[in-house]
């Protein structure tokens, strides 16, 4: 796994532009939604507030994460990053409650009037389009500032164009006289949003619990490769927002001098940086034995 980086967007600016255009979608879908009576398209405004609720808490977070270190955060801010997509896939499960019970009391007998017209079909082709626009950019600015805050608003977006796609597909249904697949599509778009809810909420823990972001042997393998380091061992690593934690020990040969140790510690914290960035590394050092 390569974490190399090329900083081309700032993750603040890309933060805050998501919360706009949440807010903007949100009063679209729930405006038509509401006129419309559209479960389907009152469950995708209901998602597009979460989703600007969850931009607003990005747009703290990774502000918050960007402060350096300090007396009592001597790793950093970077952890609420992964409270932000906690608090974030929590607001999804609660839509996905909501949803799922407004679309049985309408299967089980609630009448509701659907009115399918364009303006129900233009607020959700006009999303997809928003959608696949702000997925990409965000998921980009993630991956170049490995920002867990961002990859939860890219997720978020991505669900977006899979739902809205399913909610488009109810619509055409109740035009042709089958006015359950509003509601059908409704619990589709729930049980999708779940699916990504509970995925982003069990990666959040995972890292807030320190899981290592990727498999010690890549570390293994590159410092491996450099021959004055006789062997490598006790690797542990561990990310704080997009910092990057290493701790090895790797044993030398015991003639060496101390400058010539350190020297070959640089070496192996540069060859570890050429391929993951924005990383912080501590290595102790050991003498080669016989045994």
């Amino acid at each position: 796994m390569s974490i190399k980086r090329v900083k081309s967007l700032n993750k603040t600016q890309v933060a805050i532009s998501s919360f706009f255009i949440a807010i903007f979608l949100t009063l679209f879908k729930g405006t038509v939604g509401l006129l419309t009576g559209s479960l389907g398209i009152i469950s995708e405004a209901i998602h597009s507030a979460m989703d600007m609720f969850a931009a607003g808490i990005t747009v703290f977070s990774v502000n918050f994460a960007s402060k350096p270190p300090d007396e009592r955060h001597n790793f950093g801010h970077g952890k609420i990053e992964n409270v932000s997509a906690l608090i974030e896939a929590f607001l999804l499960l609660l839509t996905c409650v909501w949803v799922v019970w407004e679309a049985y009391e309408r299967l089980s007998g609630k009448q509701v009037y659907v009115v399918v017209n364009f303006w129900s079909f233009f607020v959700i082709l006009f999303a997809i389009f928003v959608d696949v626009n702000r997925a990409r950019i965000l998921k980009k600015a993630a991956v170049e500032h490995n920002s867990q805050a961002l990859e939860a608003d890219a997720l978020h977006f991505s669900s977006d164009i899979l739902t809205s796609c399913v909610v488009l597909l109810g619509l055409i249904f109740t035009l042709l006289k089958i006015p359950i697949a509003d509601a059908i599509a409704g619990i589709i778009v729930s049980l999708v949003v779940l699916y990504l809810a509970l995925k982003l909420a069990y990666n959040a823990v995972n890292l807030l619990l320190d899981s290592a972001p990727f498999s010690k042997g890549n570390i293994v393998k590159i410092v491996s490769q450099i021959p004055e380091v006789r062997a490598v061992h006790d690797v542990r690593i561990r990310t704080s927002g997009s910092t990057i934690f290493v701790d090895m020990n790797i044993h030398l040969d015991p003639n060496l001098s101390i400058e010539d140790a350190h020297n070959i510690s640089h070496k192996v914290e540069e060859e570890i940086k050429k391929e993951f960035s924005n990383c912080q590394i501590h290595i102790h050092q050991e003498p080669e034995t016989h045994h």
